[in-house]
């Protein structure tokens, strides 16, 4: 009886597979095992934009105060803009004192509002014109923008059906080599990897000096989105 015993790692461009090791497994006899790694690439459907709302003031209501005003102005952009207002979503937000730390005995010199907001976009036009309101309304300290897939599973599970064909030729050329065949997968596991790519932090001083200047991201084309995966399996021989 013969055992054959394949492990194949082809290291992509992304540096989290370099990290992927393929898993202690028991080889029986008259067996196959392959390890590969497959990608899936595509334009980004969805930008997130992500920014900041932050409001000063003596007592912790006027910096509430400050930043509900700030947000109204917000959602009255957004509407400018023909996007929903409930679409935002809220991470966090959080009111602290601020403290005078230049004498020996801290002093209390106000409280600080901010509350971090998520604006997903599928109209990729519309991103200039909101981040430049933001900047000149100065309601925004700095904005992010990344670009993802609406449906990540999906592009996880092509990634995947790539990994396993390509470990499945693998298993197929060595079973040809030894005169056999590759007849069921007897074992299998996955890992995936989505690499998003954000664009640099925007400042509000920034785009304020250049008030007739396009917006930072107009008439680039955004990168595409790249999910990668590692399948390894293990098939029995004929």
């Amino acid at each position: 009886m013969k055992v054959l015993f394949l492990s194949i790692t082809s290291f992509l461009l992304t540096a989290c597979l370099a990290m992927a090791q393929a898993p202690t497994v028991t080889a029986s006899p008259n067996t196959v095992f392959a390890g590969a790694d497959g990608k899936f690439e595509a334009a980004a459907d969805t930008a997130l934009v992500q920014f900041n709302i932050t409001g000063q003031a003596d007592t912790a209501k006027e910096a509430y105060d400050a930043v509900s005003k700030q947000a109204e102005q917000v959602r009255q952009i957004m509407r400018n803009n023909g996007i929903d207002p409930k679409t935002a979503n809220i991470s966090s937000y959080s009111i602290q004192p601020m403290y005078d730390w230049k004498t020996a005995k801290r002093k209390l010199v106000g409280y600080q509002a901010t509350t971090n907001v998520s604006v997903k976009l599928k109209d990729f036009l519309k991103i200039g014109p909101i981040t430049q309101q933001l900047a000149d309304t100065a309601v925004s300290e700095s904005q992010s923008i990344s670009y993802t897939l609406d449906n990540m599973d999906e592009a996880k599970t092509k990634a995947v059906e790539d990994a396993y064909r390509r470990a499945r030729a693998a298993a197929d050329s060595v079973a040809h080599a030894a005169n056999r065949s590759v007849g069921e997968l007897s074992y299998a596991s996955v890992d995936t990897f989505e690499n998003i790519r954000p664009v640099p932090i925007m400042a509000r001083s920034m785009a304020m000096k250049a008030e007739a200047a396009p917006a930072p991201t107009e008439e680039f084309t955004p990168q595409t989105v790249n999910v990668t995966a590692h399948v390894n399996a293990l098939f029995t021989l004929k």
